[in-house]
């Protein structure tokens, strides 16, 4: 089975975010750093956080405590830290985020870099059934992979790779058995784009693209950019940068002993599999929705989230006319599974996400039950009802010319969304009356 993303549910304490409750890090020009968080009431809650300071032998040189503004059962508290004894912050701000207990979430774009490289696994580090796993050559190029990604920061350009002639035999072989099965098993948005990947991103058979020309073209179609990462993250995490409408993606390939089959996600998978449809305005507007949705949710309901996004982006099937056609990109992306997704053998249900986000499932074969999607539009909107379902006090919303996440639980923000809204609506009317 060929799969992009494994949901992977998070151990580690949470992070803090500006949600009810929250912390947040600012730097001076002096290098003294301040963390300004929120605590709830509860008897002893400031003495573990100053506990940490402690026993890190950090300095405070300068604390306040005020009743928050936002919640009457807490209180915010700013600290400014000694740059002269911080060599241990990042411990101290991780205890921090575990003391508040409120899942972190990135609000400004650049802020993907802070969780690019907490990745589950890296370069040669490969289980013991991996096809390379003996391979000392591709253990080394996939390390080769896995440092230009843990290297890479937001607004860079994606580095060129290189590849030999045994990576190209490989993509080319999957690229040539699994393009004779698009005109018949991938929706109609896929093969609309496949042909415009060709004409414009370098989609051959004796070729890899690379990264950076094909996240340019999606920039241009839908605002979708891609980001190259070292290994597998959480599923908090990855989620997360859908929300930005990023794709965090691998660039090494699959090993050439089994060309067919690859047990985490490469680049066939991303190419051939993702990339397509994040050039398409609904799906990836759909996509967007459920990493929207994961911002600052509670675990379980992260999880639950993950597992809507294995049967919709990773595995899903939609409704074209009469005919079913596959959209997920771990079905369009392995040659065995698409034909036998829509064969009269696995079992076919309508997608709820309620009833979705509760179904178990296979990793490493092929999967007993697919859902299927009226349409993106219909998942979209459905996906958007179940959001509301999740226990988070605000509610969020991305601003694209500040590639930000906006928290909306003032009124202030509601304005500023309501002024937007109106705008819209302005230029919409306007349209129509001409139009007429």
């Amino acid at each position: 089975m060929d799969a992009g993303f494994r949901q992977i549910k998070e151990e580690q304490g949470e992070k803090g975010s500006l949600t009810s409750s929250y912390l947040e890090e600012r730097t001076n020009k002096s290098g003294v750093l301040s963390c300004i968080f929120s605590l709830n009431e509860e008897v002893g809650a400031l003495a573990r956080v100053l506990r940490l300071f402690e026993e890190k032998d950090i300095n405070l040189t300068h604390i306040e405590s005020r009743p928050s503004r936002k919640n009457k059962e807490e209180y915010e508290f700013f600290v400014s830290v000694d740059p002269a004894s911080s060599k241990d912050l990042d411990e101290i701000v991780d205890g921090l985020r575990t003391q508040i207990r409120v899942p972190w979430f990135p609000n400004d774009i650049r802020d993907l870099d802070r969780f690019a490289n907490q990745i589950l696994s890296y370069g040669s580090e490969l289980d013991s059934d991996h096809p390379g796993f003996t391979d000392p050559v591709y253990r080394t190029r996939r390390k080769e992979f896995a440092d230009i990604a843990y290297n890479y920061r937001h607004g860079q350009p994606i580095p060129h790779v290189e590849y030999t002639a045994e990576e190209k035999a490989t993509w080319g072989m999957v690229f040539r058995e699994l393009k004779t099965l698009y005109p018949t098993h991938a929706c109609r948005e896929h093969n609309r784009v496949f042909p415009l990947l060709e004409k414009y991103c370098g989609y051959r058979e004796d070729n890899i693209p690379q990264l950076e020309d094909i996240s340019s073209y999606l920039q241009s179609c839908t605002g979708f950019a891609l980001r190259p990462v070292a290994g597998l993250l959480s599923s908090r995490d990855f989620l997360a940068g859908l929300a930005f409408r990023v794709f965090h993606s691998t660039q090494y390939i699959r090993h050439s002993s089994k060309p067919m089959y690859t047990p985490e996600p490469d680049i066939c998978h991303e190419l051939l599999g993702h990339v397509p449809l994040f050039a398409d305005p609904s799906f990836a507007q759909f996509s967007q929705e459920i990493g929207l949705a994961s911002l600052g949710a509670p675990d379980e309901f992260i999880e639950k989230l993950a597992t809507v996004y294995w049967f919709t982006v990773e595995f899903g099937l939609c409704k074209q006319g009469n005919d079913i056609k596959a959209y997920g990109a771990g079905l369009l992306s392995s040659f065995g599974e698409l034909q036998y997704c829509l064969s009269e053998k696995p079992n076919i249900q309508p997608f709820e996400p309620e009833k979705t986000c509760l179904q178990k499932y296979p990793i490493t074969k092929f999967q007993p039950v697919y859902f299927v999607a009226e349409s993106f539009e219909n998942a979209k909107e459905k996906v958007r009802k179940f959001a509301t379902t999740i226990p988070r006090p605000f509610s969020v919303r991305y601003n694209a010319y500040t590639q930000r996440i906006e928290v909306l639980d003032n009124t202030q923000q509601l304005r500023n969304l309501a002024d937007s809204i109106s705008g819209e609506m302005s230029i919409l009317c306007n349209a129509l009356q001409k139009m007429e």
